[in-house]
This record gives C-alpha cells, sequence and structure tokens, in this order.
C-alpha cells in the first residue's frame, strides 16, 4: 500500500495551501493521491523542522498532472514559479503588513509595496495576453501558486477594477471544484483557530491589537 503524503500546514498561511489544492487537482477519473494533513501553528519550529528544516512543503507530481515533461514548458513552469516566489510572494506579503497589518503606515513603505504588487500584476497581465493558462494548455503548479495571494488583491490593495487578464485567469482557477474544496477546508480550520480568513484574529484591525491579544497576562486569550 502507498504510504500516504503528508501536509503539514497553518491554516491562514497562503503558501502551504499550493499543496494542498494541488492534490486536488488530479482528474477525476483517478483517485486523488492518498493524503493527511496535520495542522501546526510555526513551520519555523519542531516538529515540522525535524523533518523539513527549511519550513517549506514541497509537491511531487510524477504522472504530469500539473507539469510537463517536455521542453521548453519544464523550464517556463521553472521560470514562472520562482517568479512566484521572487516577486508576488514576498511583495504582497509585504505589502499587506505595510499596508494592512502595521498600525504605523509608514508612508514609503506603502507606496514602495504597492508599487511592486502593481508591477507583478502587469507583469502577469502581460504575460497572459493571448493565453488561457501560464504555459501550455492546462493548468499547471505554476498557475497554482499564484492564486492564493491573488485571492488576497481586495485586502492587500483594496483593488477592485484592473488588469483583466489577470482576473480572468484568477477566476479559472478559483472556479475549480478541486480549488473549491480546498478552500472549504482551509477555511474551516482557519475559523476554528478563532481567526478570519485573512488570517487576522475576529475584531482585531491591526498587528498591534492582535499582539496585545496574545500577550502573555495581558491578553483575552490568556
Amino acid at each position: 500500500m502507498t504510504k500516504p503524503i503528508t501536509v503539514w500546514l497553518t491554516p491562514s498561511d497562503p503558501n502551504p495551501w499550493k499543496v494542498r489544492s494541488q492534490l486536488r487537482n488530479y482528474p477525476l477519473t483517478q483517485l486523488t493521491p492518498p493524503h493527511q494533513v496535520i495542522t501546526i501553528d510555526d513551520v519555523k519550529k519542531p516538529p515540522f523542522t525535524n523533518i523539513n528544516p527549511n519550513g517549506r512543503v514541497p509537491v511531487y507530481d510524477t504522472n504530469h498532472h500539473l507539469t510537463y515533461p517536455t521542453l521548453p514548458e519544464k523550464h517556463l513552469l521553472n521560470q514562472y514559479l520562482h517568479f512566484q516566489m521572487s516577486g508576488e510572494d514576498p511583495y504582497y506579503g509585504q505589502c499587506r503588513w505595510f499596508n494592512v497589518l502595521d498600525p504605523a503606515k509608514i508612508p514609503d513603505a506603502i507606496n514602495r509595496y504597492v508599487k511592486e504588487v502593481h508591477r507583478v500584476l502587469g507583469v502577469l497581465n502581460t504575460i497572459l495576453e493571448g493565453r488561457t493558462w501560464l504555459v501550455g494548455e492546462k493548468c499547471t503548479f505554476a498557475d497554482l501558486s499564484f492564486v492564493l495571494w491573488n485571492c488576497q488583491l481586495h485586502m492587500i490593495l483594496r483593488m477592485k477594477e484592473g488588469y483583466p487578464k489577470v482576473r480572468d485567469w484568477d477566476g479559472r482557477m478559483v472556479g475549480r471544484e478541486s480549488w473549491r474544496k480546498a478552500m472549504v477546508i482551509r477555511e474551516g480550520l482557519i475559523r476554528g483557530q478563532g481567526l478570519e480568513v485573512s488570517g487576522m484574529p475576529k475584531g482585531e484591525g491591526n498587528i498591534v491589537e492582535y499582539e496585545e491579544l496574545i500577550a502573555p497576562g495581558e491578553g483575552k486569550m490568556c
């Protein structure tokens, strides 16, 4: 019997859900790979770092449902994945911090990261001209690596318009049954921790309020 894949995740963190959603993206004609989910508060501490010292969850797809075995597609997948890791992920995260969570509201920092988010969106919008997916004719791990941070744009930028190609592409991904099922699980886990889907505790508006909430001997949760 095949040993199940173990998915370690923190419910509010976008990155582990790239793996969780991809495990559900196998064709309906085939069984979803056997897997179990373990919820953990901090991927940078044991027991998770005993398994992966880098604090990351990899995905391995041998049947190429979400990959390509051919060139140049194989290299293009890596190219776009690295763009997500070096462009979208850090800049969206910093923008969320300075524009939403940080009570100090530092104008220079906000302007810098808002501009970077718009730059990334502009690059993606250009790439997607005349395309349905980033690589080839199917949804791959490269596409799915972007989607959860895209889902937070309404919170990060309060953005309602612009980048139509990105919006259409994102809509195709979030409309997939496999993605919807993964997000239902994610939301349930987040709510179970007393958090909003954004990752903030219910009723807390910024990081100072959150730190007061969890401060030993002072917070409401202690």
